[in-house]
């Protein structure tokens, strides 16, 4: 119960931090609006946590 309580105030701190800095630094980005950048935009956040996940869980499997 207490891995996962740390884990979701990990991620909790981790979206917070991202959420910031995307409003407070993204605007000083220059992106062009191209399909290609919002799909990029779109679907990075699910491979990345996709990732983890996967990664955790074959770790999990190993031990």
């Amino acid at each position: 119960m207490k891995n996962q309580l740390v884990f979701l105030l990990k991620l909790l701190l981790l979206s917070a931090l991202l959420s910031a800095l995307i409003k407070y630094l993204g605007p000083s980005l220059f992106i062009p609006a191209t399909d290609l950048n919002a799909l990029i935009i779109v679907l990075l956040p699910t491979v990345i946590v996709a990732t983890i996940l996967i990664s955790r869980m074959t770790t999990q499997q190993q031990n």
